[in-house]
């Protein structure tokens, strides 16, 4: 073992889950969510990733702190195991495979490598609270940006035949990894979106940015059966009534606000 680790903590001002998923692409291995800040660690310097980052900031313009530090060893993979914790949502027990399930509880396995993928994160929960309240028992789901595969575990151990899809190839295969350790099942899966589908949904999840809420609004919303519902997440405050405004056409059933993240609840009228 090294004497020493180096550690790069990322703070972007908004767009958290982009950042997020762009350090897990270019590091491939465990990532820190913490107050709102990336903690990554390497055995080698982390300059060019903390470049990276600043020039991606550059052009969403948001702007972006770094810290490069050089750390003296600790085993900091057990000591990211322990800041880890169990969470309760609704009927579900999300826990990394490390931690015990929790008796009468719908246990959900995520071995995280972002906290935003294992139900820790403010748009994650809420949307578990929305699949705990709607989905029934075989429900047809269609889980929108699949990421850890989270949403759609979920959804299947209520009982609901469910279709992930996700536009990173590598997303749609760590979905696939999930549902084996949960021992549950998926009907299809695809790397793309839902304008690749032309099935209908009585539930379609849909935890990403706001940004592209509005943009693929049209396709969304074909995959929704009538009376159907469509779980919208990934709303920072500020962009919340464009999203509402685009959606319109939709009835809102419930709009679950956490901290100033937001996820609406809709119904095809």
């Amino acid at each position: 073992m090294n004497d020493y680790y180096y550690q790069l903590t990322v703070t972007p001002s908004s767009h958290a889950d982009f950042f997020g998923e762009t350090l897990l692409e270019i590091m491939q291995n465990a990532i820190e969510e913490r107050d709102g800040a990336f903690i990554v660690r390497d055995s080698e310097p982390l300059e060019d990733v903390a470049w990276a980052m600043q020039r991606l900031g550059e052009k969403l313009g948001v702007e972006v702190t770094t810290t490069h530090t050089r750390e003296k060893n600790e085993d900091w993979i057990n000591k990211y195991k322990s800041s880890i914790q169990p969470i309760a949502v609704g009927d579900f027990y999300v826990r990394p495979q490390w931690e015990n399930p929790r008796e009468g509880a719908i246990d959900i396995i995520i071995n995280p490598a972002l906290a935003f993928g294992s139900g820790h994160h403010e748009t994650t929960y809420s949307c578990l609270q929305a699949i705990n309240q709607y989905v029934r028992e075989n429900d047809r789901l269609l889980d929108v940006g699949c990421g850890s595969g989270i949403l759609s575990i979920a959804a299947a151990k209520k009982g609901a035949q469910v279709d992930i899809c996700d536009t990173d190839e590598v997303a749609v295969e760590s979905a696939k990894d999930n549902f084996t350790l949960n021992s549950v099942d998926f009907h299809e899966s695809w790397i793309g979106s839902a304008h690749n589908s032309s099935e209908t949904y009585d539930v379609v999840t849909v935890n990403i940015i706001a940004d592209v809420l509005l943009m693929i609004h049209k396709d969304l919303k074909a995959r929704v059966a009538e009376g159907g519902i469509l779980i919208l997440s990934g709303i920072i405050d500020k962009y919340v009534d464009k999203v509402e405004e685009k959606y319109q056409d939709f009835a809102t059933v419930e709009k679950i606000q956490n901290k100033e993240w937001y996820t609406l609840v809709l119904k095809r009228n």
